[in-house]
């Protein structure tokens, strides 16, 4: 028998914020001009869901330390002038989010730092304040479970009751990892082939969630 669902747990980048368009745009950018080129779909295949730290490893073992270290500076800067710039909600969030009356909160890949940006841009902030978790706070990053336990933890819930609405490969996978539930939202960059797999329901339309969580 399945537990019923006592916490929502999002993930923000593409899934409250619209921020992975403009993430990916970035990267592909900078690795033009730092002699790694890369095409969109490698970008969401390599970065897309991963923490800041896993991407500057990447890049430094591809580049060197000092290049990934000009290539974090840069992105940091340009990312959120954009964001700044363009960075809206993901479509159909603010509803779902106003029809959902189960406990929610945050677990991302992103910095404090850059949930405070983001979230705040987009008046989201106050929404989940007090209740946003970051994988800065754990020692392994998506796709290891660490960052959505700690989040079920935190919040005082057993993983069993938990589901994860995710958008990248990455984020699904730890969901399982952790033993929870997933939704994985196909309206951004990820393929929908990309998000299947067990204990996981893959959606198009943000609008559609508050239908799914309620079983």
């Amino acid at each position: 028998m399945i537990k019923p669902i006592e916490l929502v747990i999002f993930d923000c980048d593409g899934v409250l914020v619209d921020s992975e368009r403009i993430a990916a745009r970035v990267q592909v950018a900078l690795g033009a001009e730092l002699g790694w080129p890369l095409t969109e779909e490698e970008v969401v295949d390599r970065f897309i869901g991963r923490s800041h730290a896993a991407i500057r490893d990447q890049v430094a073992a591809r580049l060197g330390e000092r290049t990934a270290a000009i290539w974090s500076e840069r992105f940091e800067e340009r990312h959120r002038e954009a964001v700044d710039a363009e960075l809206t909600p993901v479509d159909g969030l603010p509803e779902a989010l106003a029809a959902i009356t189960l406990p929610t909160c945050v677990a991302s890949s992103g910095s404090h730092d850059k949930m405070r940006h983001t979230l705040g841009r987009t008046g989201l902030y106050a929404h989940f304040d007090g209740r946003i978790y970051s994988a800065t706070e754990v020692s392994r990053g998506k796709p290891a479970p660490d960052l959505f336990l700690h989040a079920a933890r935190q919040m005082g819930v057993d993983p069993v009751a938990c589901v994860v609405v995710e958008d990248s490969r990455p984020g699904v996978e730890a969901a399982r990892a952790a033993g929870m539930r997933a939704f994985g939202y196909a309206g951004g960059l990820t393929p929908a082939e990309r998000l299947e797999g067990p204990d996981t329901t893959v959606f198009h339309d943000m609008r559609e969630l508050p239908e799914l969580v309620r079983g």
